[in-house]
């Protein structure tokens, strides 16, 4: 087996784009998942881009693949750039996407010897300084383990932050984070978050510059077609109340980013398929002999826009993926999904007439106010559909969030959700293979849900959990001993956690 500095050594050697240079000011970004899942966040590499025009010198710092081998070789958490130990940086950006990295970062600290907690920490350990998707949500969870957070768009903050920390003194440095839009300080602001921060528009898209094959994207090139979304679904923390909406990239500006070398171009936004002038966009990269990524395909527009399947198929899709969201007409209404059936059946037959090996559709599970009358509407239109076209629907337990019209929804139940999903797949047996399911554990929604609506005790409760060996038993011992009064406004979560 490979020892882990080479497995870092050999992906430096692979990597196109990086321009890493030594400097006086050196700090870390640290992402708390493993190096292909990092690698793919475009606002990771797009933070550690902002910070080295400003002339910091920034290393990378991932969770190891596999944090036992790395314990077993007696290493501690390193830089990829010059292997450099964490605890070495006088400054420590972390990139948090969503709740269950929680544990991803508490392991990072232990394997770089620093103590989890902010408080016993002592001034010879780096700075760390939060930002990431997981603040425009909740990052109260987070709070015992940094010094300060950054909530929404930081490229107008970043910088100030790490200047800050690594000009001034701690006292100060906090007090220049308590000045900057959307800057938080947990040691004297908790539990008041504040407004989430909006950078200006001249400062979009944000883009990748590091391309690896040694990510699920393969060596793809990330930019922003827009940013934001300008529709209202009520369990989405980037609906359009949040920093305004829709913000669009025209074709030409996203163009004149890309490199020569990149032969894989991914567009991302929430809202991309909505982009007025997406046609175009995609006429002009397969037109360049490239291929093609996109997020966030919306079914509606899929269906009434057909070129979008085609040229999609043109620059090397081969799955095209859409959304439901719901399994019913009754409730996709009730989430302010404008999805119908019809959108659904013109991307199958779209599928079909560009040989698309699958045709992929999210939804959830345990919704407010589900029923099985609901399951069985999806089954039957499962069943049609697949005639069609194959399909395989990807589930997702629903996981309430906070800053959304369904922040005091209540997690259905780990035994609840995983009746609903037998209870589908056992619908879908005569479509014989053509309508599948993949789905994501109950239990570990169950989890995300509890650390979601919390706040700094749940935060205790991950570091309780990941070292007490961070199996799903050891998450349940730790978070059913938060007091639910602490919990508010989910006052019931503990009696659902009961009921498994």
């Amino acid at each position: 087996m490979r020892k882990p500095l080479q497995v870092i050594k050999e992906r430096l050697a692979d990597e196109v784009g990086s321009h890493f240079q030594h400097g006086p000011k050196r700090v870390a970004m640290l992402y708390p998942s493993p190096y292909r899942a990092g690698m793919s966040s475009l606002g990771y590499q797009w933070t550690i881009e902002i910070l080295a025009r400003a002339g910091f010198s920034v290393e990378r710092v991932f969770l190891p693949d596999d944090v036992d081998e790395w314990k077993k070789s007696g290493g501690v958490l390193c830089s990829y750039e010059t292997q450099t130990p964490l605890s070495h940086f006088p400054v420590v950006g972390i990139s948090l996407a969503y709740e269950l990295e929680m544990a991803g970062m508490i392991q990072c600290l232990e394997l770089a010897g620093i103590s989890a907690l902010r408080e016993a920490r002592s001034s010879s350990d780096p700075i760390f300084i939060l930002g990431g998707p997981i603040t425009f949500s909740n990052p109260l969870p987070s709070s015992p383990f940094v010094d300060a957070i950054l909530l929404g768009e930081v490229e107008e903050t970043i910088v100030p932050a790490f200047s800050a920390a690594i000009d001034s003194s701690y006292e100060s440095f906090l007090s220049t984070i308590e000045t900057l839009d959307g800057g938080f300080v947990p040691a004297r602001q908790y539990p008041h978050l504040p407004k989430i921060a909006k950078a200006t528009d001249s400062l979009l898209p944000a883009r990748s510059h590091i391309l690896t094959p040694h990510t699920e994207l393969r060596n793809m090139f990330l930019i922003e077609g827009e940013r934001g979304c300008h529709r209202s679904c009520t369990f989405c923390v980037m609906r359009r109340s949040t920093n305004g909406g829709m913000r669009l990239v025209t074709p030409e500006t996203l163009m004149s980013f890309v490199p020569d070398h990149a032969q894989r171009i991914g567009l991302v936004g929430a809202a991309i398929s909505d982009h007025p002038k997406l046609v175009p966009l995609l006429e002009q990269i397969v037109a360049s002999g490239r291929e093609i990524g996109i997020s966030s395909l919306r079914a509606d527009r899929i269906a009434r826009k057909p070129d979008i399947a085609r040229l999609l198929r043109a620059g090397g899709y081969k799955t095209l993926t859409v959304a439901s969201d719901a399994a019913s007409h009754r409730l996709r209404k009730d989430i302010s999904k404008g999805t119908l059936e019809k959108h659904l059946f013109a991307c199958a037959e779209q599928a079909k007439e560009h040989r698309y090996k699958v045709l992929k559709i999210y939804m959830m599970v345990g919704l407010p106010d589900e029923t099985y009358e609901d399951l069985d509407e999806l089954i039957r239109f499962a069943l049609e559909i697949s005639k069609i076209h194959p399909i395989v629907f990807g589930i997702a337990p629903f996981v309430p969030k906070k800053n959304t019209p369904l922040d005091t929804a209540q997690f259905a139940g780990i035994k609840e959700v995983d009746r609903k999903l037998k209870y589908i797949q056992k619908g879908l047996r005569p479509s014989k293979g053509r309508a599948q399911i993949r789905s994501t554990s109950a239990k570990w929604a169950w989890v995300e849900a509890v650390l979601a609506q919390g706040g700094q005790e749940s935060g205790l409760a991950v570091l309780e959990a990941v070292q007490q060996g961070g199996n799903f038993a050891a998450w349940k011992r730790a978070l059913k001993k938060i007091d639910p009064k602490q919990q508010s406004p989910w006052r019931n979560i503990f009696k659902i956690a009961n009921n498994q």
